[in-house]
């Protein structure tokens, strides 16, 4: 199954975006490490799209034709925490539907909740993230959601790296995955810009295929 992109106009434009406004950050020769120890060539940072109003209603209105196009069906918008909240926030108001969101983990005091906002088994859910790594904190989100009783479409994103372990992981929890942009139309935009050498797109292809022993140059 893997993930799909919306269209490739969309991927182009927004991942032309994030460059401009500093949203991605990419260096073969000082990786970053991300919180599971990985060395990373790159670093994204999506939330950045909510402090620039046009750039924040373009990714709103293009997560709402996900919606409207692959889950017509949608019935409440559900974001994961944290990053996906606001965006989930903004599709729902776009769409006049009712919104829930999932914590990563269930509270410790009060009502002890994980999901927050009316719970309606039976109801048919889309989940809004803002970026699909390894999958795995995502679909943490679905399956809590199916626990409680929704009935889950499918997934629409931001982003994704395209990893094979998170595609293997939404086949096997059946779940659709669309995504505004990519790893690989991040890559396209960045050689035409200039933002990255020609030198560097191997080392940075060759992240995407094996994150867990690339060791940058």
């Amino acid at each position: 199954m893997g993930y799909s992109l919306h269209d490739q106009e969309t991927a182009r434009r927004l991942a032309a975006t994030f460059m401009d406004i500093g949203a991605i950050s990419l260096n073969t020769k000082e990786p970053f490490t991300w919180a599971s120890g990985w060395k990373s060539p790159i670093y994204c940072d999506n939330r950045l799209t909510l402090s620039y109003p046009e750039v924040r209603s373009y990714v709103k209105n293009e997560l709402t034709s996900v919606l409207q196009t692959h889950f017509p069906e949608v019935e409440v918008i559900a974001g994961v925490a944290t990053a996906g909240i606001p965006q989930g926030v903004l599709v729902a108001e776009n769409m006049n539907l009712p919104f829930i969101y999932v914590r990563s983990k269930q509270k410790d005091h009060g009502l002890q909740n994980l999901i927050e906002g009316r719970i309606e088994p039976g109801k048919r859910a889309v989940v809004i993230e803002d970026l699909v790594s390894t999958g795995t904190s995502s679909l943490n989100a679905v399956k809590a959601l199916r626990e409680a009783g929704f009935v889950v479409l499918g997934m629409a994103a931001i982003f994704t790296y395209g990893f094979k372990a998170a595609d293997d992981q939404f086949e096997a929890l059946e779940t659709p995955l669309v995504c505004l942009s990519s790893y690989a139309a991040l890559l396209d935009e960045a050689l035409k810009k200039n933002y990255i050498a020609a030198e560097q797109l191997e080392l940075l292809k060759a992240w995407r295929v094996d994150p867990v022993n690339w060791k940058g140059k």
